[in-house]
């Protein structure tokens, strides 16, 4: 299975320098690539399409395929092959029925395969962002209305919180999932929060206060799947549970926008501070009720609820060099260049098994000869465990008697390199080491409860049509 996966990490570089061959190189420098239909579908279909799209109503459709292997550590190697087809509506109401600022967006996955973090490496931050259990779900259902040109913009319905808030844009080149929503809050909210697999109902307020500052604000049900036993996912099967009444989660951040001047050429960068709350009540990381350590064999091992939850965060995304033909001044992760990012949250330790967490990465765009596209990038994740989880963890020692493994942090690396074959058709392959998977929990498959889960590494290939 080893050798399946290396092969597949090889197919992947062939195909780059292929692609590389095939991308003339006078292409433009930037330009946007985002759909496959001129070379996917026939020219009867996209007319038809775009028929559509022209007045008011587009289809569109993204197909993700993951071969990834664990090649060492974990709790077992192996290689596995997992996909997500994304199919959504997109109806701009102006241009359907005269509705001006209005618009509705849809979206249904259809997730397969198993995913590596949940069975080979067993660790916090998944490997692999489309990461799922097998299923057809509803993601978002939401309505949309802007006004004073866009000014001020409210969705209402079921939506996700992680692309907007606590988001750069150099950080979607990495496939890690803890880089579109940090570990930090899928580990520390009640269902991993509103973030993939699992929209929410909620309403999001955005509203650009200058050209400068922009503000954002949401409310969201607290408890995506309510509550029990069985998985998340398993909870609220195909996305249709529609909670509406449990106590609520709030996040809020402000961007704020600008230039610093590097040899006479203004380079764009933002800094977004943030902070959210929960009304919910959450479980003590280390004591029950009674004021016992959840470890003590004379309690009853029911973690003490606590009432209400925080964080905070910070966000800073930076362009570090444009080529001087480039004229566009954002902090755009596509454009020919080299942008970084990097982010920082804080949540209370007696009530989160993280309590801090950073990241940051540089990404780079432009620079392979004849593929003016293609970008490559590394980053790094660090998750704290909590003072309080650790504390546990020594107790778990004292009652026991065994010296089994103290939590300390989760912290990995990646490198990725994202190729354009063709329009709408992108092939990354990647590389992820994790050190210390959740923490350095115990390896479930030493019986003496000494050794802990092994560092992994992890390779993989990851492909990408969108239409």
């Amino acid at each position: 299975m080893i050798v399946t996966a290396h092969s597949s990490v090889l197919r992947g570089a062939a195909a780059i320098m292929l692609a590389c061959t095939a991308i003339s190189t006078n292409a433009l420098a930037g330009a946007k690539d985002e759909s496959a239909a001129e070379w996917l579908f026939p020219k009867w279909f996209n007319e038809w399409h775009d028929g559509l799209a022209n007045k008011g109503l587009n289809f569109g459709a993204t197909y993700i395929a993951d071969n990834i292997a664990n090649v060492s550590g974990g709790v077992k190697r192996g290689a596995i092959h997992f996909g997500r087809l994304d199919l959504s509506v997109d109806a701009d109401l102006d241009k359907l029925v005269g509705w001006t600022g209005g618009r509705f967006y849809a979206n249904a996955l259809v997730i397969y395969g198993r995913g590596l973090s949940r069975n080979y490496v067993m660790n916090l931050a998944t490997i692999s962002e489309i990461e799922a259990l097998p299923d057809q779900r509803l993601y978002n259902a939401y309505f949309e209305q802007s006004f004073f040109n866009d000014r001020l913009n409210i969705r209402a319905g079921q939506q996700a919180a992680d692309v907007e808030f606590f988001d750069s844009q150099t950080d979607d080149l990495f496939i890690n999932g803890t880089f579109g929503w940090p570990a930090i809050k899928a580990s520390n909210l009640p269902a991993g929060g509103p973030a993939p697999p699992i929209a929410v109902p909620g309403i999001r307020i955005k509203a650009a206060l200058t050209d400068k500052i922009t503000a954002y604000g949401a409310v969201f049900n607290g408890d995506p799947s309510g509550p029990g036993d069985a998985d998340p996912q398993l909870r609220d099967h195909h996305g249709l549970a529609f909670r509406v009444n449990d106590p609520p989660w709030v996040i809020g951040q402000v961007r704020f926008t600008y230039d610093i001047d590097v040899g006479g050429r203004p380079l764009a960068g933002n800094f977004t501070p943030g902070a959210w709350k929960h009304y919910g009540p959450f479980d003590s990381q280390r004591f029950t009720a009674e004021g016992l350590s959840i470890a003590d064999p004379g309690g009853s091992g029911i973690a003490a609820k606590l009432r209400g939850n925080y964080g905070i965060f910070a966000v800073i995304e930076q362009v570090l060099y444009r080529p001087p033909e480039v004229r566009d001044n954002s902090t755009s992760a596509s454009l020919p260049g080299i942008t970084a990012f990097g982010r920082i949250a804080y949540s209370p330790p007696d009530r989160n098994l993280i309590d801090l967490y950073m990241d940051g990465g540089i990404g780079f765009v432009g620079f392979t000869p004849g593929c003016p596209l293609d970008r490559f990038g590394v980053a790094m994740a660090y998750m704290r465990i909590s003072n309080t989880a650790r504390n546990l963890d020594l107790d778990t020692q004292a009652f026991t008697g065994i010296q089994s493994p103290v939590r300390s942090n989760e912290t990995l690396i990646e490198m990725i390199y994202e190729a354009h074959v063709k329009p709408g058709w992108l092939i990354a392959p990647y590389f992820q080491y994790v050190f210390r998977p959740s923490g350095g929990v115990p390896n479930p498959n030493d019986p003496t409860g000494i050794s802990r889960i092994g560092d992994a590494a992890v390779f993989g290939v990851t492909t990408t049509i969108r239409y």
